[in-house]
């Protein structure tokens, strides 16, 4: 069971930054808890709530330089006992127009199965380079 738990919380993860570079609020959306939490990484602003976050999403896909932000899980480690998981990963964000690296670090995200989806309930951003 935990290995189909970490494919579908790999796909989520994909599907989730997909939107991102798509700029597709409508998708991003049901990845969210409504009572979602984002740490961001450089000044450690918190972001509370899935509307917060769609806000901050919508204010960053209008940018004129607009930086597309990639997670890549390294890790998902599923809870035995409760239908959570902790998602380990590396990150960074791109400039849209020329590909150039901007910023990265590492991540941690926490996952909670709700029915049969996965969702994001709370993820910190440590900004390393």
């Amino acid at each position: 069971m935990s290995g189909s738990n970490d494919l579908a919380i790999r796909l989520r993860r994909a599907a989730f930054n997909r939107a991102l570079a798509e700029a597709d609020l409508a998708a991003i959306g049901p990845i969210l808890a409504p009572n979602v939490v984002l740490v961001a990484g450089t000044d450690s602003g918190v972001i509370a709530g899935r509307k917060a976050q769609l806000q901050a999403w919508k204010r960053e896909f209008s940018a004129q330089s607009r930086i597309v932000y990639v997670r890549t899980p390294d890790t998902i480690i599923t809870s035995s006992v409760e239908p959570i998981a902790l998602e380990h990963g590396k990150w960074r964000g791109t400039l849209s127009a020329s590909g150039e690296v901007l910023v990265s670090g590492d991540y941690s995200a926490k996952w909670r199965k709700v029915g049969e989806d996965w969702i994001i309930e709370a993820e910190i951003f440590v900004t390393l380079a």
